[in-house]
């Protein structure tokens, strides 16, 4: 009886191993299919394309009118995906409060990630002076990633045990530079030799925008194949409920429960205050590259490239440091990396691809390892059944409250003209964010969450 008792736990164990090593390959994949909207829509193409777009539609002073406003063409970009932002701030604490109240979050993941990809693959009818058009679409792409990236983050607290999860955090970031680089690669041979395949220059970037979406689209059936949705039952609520309403008061309630777990929201402010600043380099990097230091087209996607590759390593190896130094540590000393990357970037030369590249090898290297390990970070102070509410406020944070950045961006542009002292202001986001976060005791934050404590974090 007891040799089939120790068999039949084990037994059980194993299946329990094998359906969540099953839903983590699967949950990879998502990053695998959006992350090439980040790197070839939103980091290259789409910021330099929309620019020459709205100067097109520009009056003789370079300024275009949406709503009568007068804006600065080179603003353009930088308004859009503050705008943008924005409207994934109001539909992102819904979206997580829903799942969280009905356990279904793969059907509100899958509606944003098709409205997003159907949005990316339409700018590919951008052109001419229709920059209206762009903004549209771009406010509808990033509003859509963001919603499904709150749902899609609120998985890594149910497919990974505490141990495992910087590692499969930063496992999720490599997967999603490795399909950024691949696509790029292809963008690049398309791009460089447009003249030969017999398109213009101009329907070379639009196929290279819409060609994200279908990517995008394409596999995101891989996650939704294999991750499942689990059933809630809390505060006597019954599985199925929800609706608009429900959804509300229960974003409500998840606001007041944040109160009480003030450790939760000191990481969440800190993170909030340096993600901004790496959402905004990653944003307008292209635009910086371009307008402000004189590069091609060829060598902003070569240098793009240059990071997509280092960042699955940067991932990799953060993870592995975080595993000797804890993941609080190990973010910290990229922070410090990042203020010297961007305070070097304001001194590059004009017209210098060596340096550029050099910068890019650096932002590699500390890009993915940030995010991932942040992620996997604020998982551990997630309460149990709370996991889509409380990454919908993390969402928020990584993109959702990332306006900031780029509006001060945009304004200094706006008022200064010089992208250069816009790059600048970024530093002060890194720095605030630093101190902010060495002030959170997370082995206490995390024991506070009532979740068991790792070892090293």
């Amino acid at each position: 009886m007891r040799g089939r008792g120790v068999t039949a736990d084990t037994a059980d164990l194993t299946a329990d191993e094998t359906g969540r090593i099953r839903e983590q390959r699967g949950w990879y994949f998502y990053d695998f299919a959006c992350s090439v909207y980040s790197t070839s829509v939103v980091t290259v193409f789409l910021g330099p394309y929309l620019t020459s777009v709205a100067k097109a539609a520009a009056d003789a002073d370079g300024f275009v009118h949406p709503l009568g406003i007068p804006v600065r063409a080179g603003s353009v970009f930088a308004y859009a995906v503050s705008v943008s932002i924005v409207v994934a701030v109001l539909l992102m604490p819904l979206a997580g409060a829903v799942a969280d109240r009905t356990g279904r979050k793969k059907p509100l993941l899958a509606v944003a990630a098709y409205v997003g990809a159907g949005a990316t693959a339409g700018m590919f009818f951008l052109g001419g002076d229709r920059y209206a058009l762009g903004v549209v679409l771009l406010i509808v792409a990033n509003a859509s990633l963001s919603v499904s990236m709150a749902l899609y983050n609120a998985y890594l607290p149910q497919i990974a045990t505490p141990e495992e999860r910087d590692a499969v955090s930063s496992r999720g970031w490599a997967f999603g530079y490795t399909s950024g680089a691949f696509v790029l690669v292809l963008n690049l041979i398309l791009y460089t030799g447009h003249e030969s395949f017999g398109v213009s220059e101009s329907m070379a970037v639009r196929i290279c925008l819409a060609s994200a979406g279908v990517w995008w689209g394409a596999f995101t059936l891989v996650p939704l194949s294999r991750l499942r949705d689990r059933r809630v039952v809390k505060d006597g609520g019954r599985p199925g409920e929800g609706s608009v309403g429900t959804g509300w008061r229960q974003l409500m309630a998840t606001l007041r429960d944040m109160r009480r777990h003030p450790l939760t929201l000191s990481f969440l402010l800190a993170y909030l205050i340096y993600n901004d600043g790496v959402q905004t380099v990653i944003s307008q990097a292209s635009i910086y590259g371009s307008e402000e230091l004189g590069l091609d087209q060829t060598t902003l996607i070569t240098a793009v490239l240059l990071v997509q590759i280092l960042a699955v390593a940067g991932a990799l190896g953060m993870g592995r440091l975080a595993r000797t130094h804890g993941a609080k540590r190990t973010i910290l000393a990229s922070l410090g990396v990042w203020t010297v990357i961007l305070a070097a970037g304001y001194f590059l030369p004009a017209k210098a691809p060596v340096w550029f590249f050099a910068l890019a090898a650096a932002i590699g290297m500390v890009l993915g390892g940030s995010q991932a390990l942040s992620r996997s970070l604020f998982s551990h102070l997630v309460p149990r059944g709370k996991e889509a509410e409380y990454f919908a406020a993390y969402e928020m944070s990584d993109r959702g409250l990332s306006w900031l950045g780029p509006l001060v961006f945009g304004l200094a542009y706006q008022v200064t003209g010089s992208y250069r002292d816009a790059i600048l202001s970024l530093v002060i986001f890194f720095v605030i964010g630093f101190v902010l976060l060495a002030r959170v005791p997370v082995r206490r934050a995390v024991a506070e969450a009532g979740n068991p404590v790792p070892d090293r974090i």
